[in-house]
C-alpha cells in the first residue's frame, strides 16, 4: 500500500545503499581492484598458507575495532602479489558500509606525478587542490608506498603528507613491496657491518625509499602486518598456461 511502513523502509534501503555506492565513488577505488573484498580475500588466494587466513583475521579485526578519534592506521608490508592491496581495499569497503567512513584510494606514483603537474602553468590543479583530499580524508589508502626512486623532493612530499594525517590524527592504511628494514646509512653504522659482497646484494628497504625519519614515524602512525608468501599473480599466470 502506497506511503505505509513497507515503504517506508524500502525508501530507507534505497538511500541507504545510494549513499554507500556514493561514498564507493568517492573512494576512487581503481576498476582493477572492484571486486576486491575482505570476504573473498581468502578464496582468492587458493592454496595458500596459514599466513594468508592471519592477514584476513588482522584485516576484519581492525574494521571491528575501528574509532576514527584513534587514528592508528596499518602498515601492510610484503612482496609482489601477496594481496596487500585486495585487503586494503576491503577494509576501505567494509568501513564505508559498517561506519559510513569517507575512504580515499591514492596510487602513490600517481599522487606524486599529479603534484608534480600542478606545477605546471597550463594545469589549473594547485598543488594544494591536489593534496587537500589526501590530507582530509578519514581513511586513506596510500598504495605502493615506496614506489618511486626517492630524491629530496620525494622525501619532502612523503613527510608533508603523513605529517600533515599524523598531526590531524586521521587513519591511514599503507601498502608497500620494500621490507620494513632500516636504511643503508643506517645499516652500514650499525654493530653489525656488512661484507662488500652483501652490500652489494642488498635489496632496497623502506627506510632508504622514504628515509628512516618517515619510517619511524610510520611505526607510531600504523600497526604492522608483514605479508609472507609467493607471488600469487605469477603463479597464476603460469598456472594458466601450464
Amino acid at each position: 500500500m502506497p506511503g505505509g511502513p513497507e515503504s517506508g523502509v524500502t525508501r530507507c534501503d534505497c538511500q541507504l545503499r545510494a549513499r554507500g555506492g556514493a561514498m564507493i565513488a568517492a573512494a576512487r577505488i581503481p576498476k582493477r581492484y572492484e571486486h576486491c573484498e575482505l570476504s573473498n580475500f581468502t578464496t582468492d588466494f587458493p592454496g595458500a598458507d596459514r599466513s594468508v587466513e592471519l592477514d584476513h583475521i588482522s584485516a576484519s579485526r581492525f574494521v571491528q575495532e575501528f574509532d576514527p578519534r584513534d587514528g592508528r592506521g596499518l602498515l601492510l608490508v610484503g612482496g609482489i602479489g601477496t594481496g596487500k592491496t585486495h585487503l586494503a581495499v576491503g577494509i576501505l569497503k567494509e568501513l564505508i558500509a559498517s561506519s559510513g567512513s569517507a575512504c580515499l584510494f591514492c596510487d602513490y606514483r600517481e599522487l606524486l606525478k599529479q603534484i608534480q603537474n600542478s606545477y605546471n602553468d597550463s594545469v589549473q590543479a594547485t598543488e594544494l587542490q591536489v593534496l587537500r583530499p589526501v590530507f582530509e580524508a578519514e581513511v586513506l589508502l596510500l598504495d605502493e608506498l615506496g614506489a618511486v626512486k626517492p630524491s629530496e623532493w620525494v622525501w619532502d612530499t612523503v613527510s608533508l603528507i603523513l605529517n600533515t594525517r599524523y598531526n590531524d590524527n586521521r587513519t591511514t592504511i599503507i601498502t608497500t613491496n620494500f621490507a620494513d628494514e632500516p636504511a643503508a646509512s643506517v645499516a652500514r653504522s650499525s654493530s653489525v657491518s656488512l661484507s662488500p659482497a652483501r652490500a652489494a646484494a642488498r635489496e632496497e628497504t623502506l627506510g632508504d625509499r622514504i628515509g628512516e625519519r618517515m619510517r619511524s614515524r610510520l611505526h607510531e602512525m600504523c600497526r604492522i602486518v608483514e605479508m609472507d608468501g609467493p607471488d600469487f599473480r605469477k603463479k597464476f599466470k603460469s598456472a594458466s598456461f601450464g
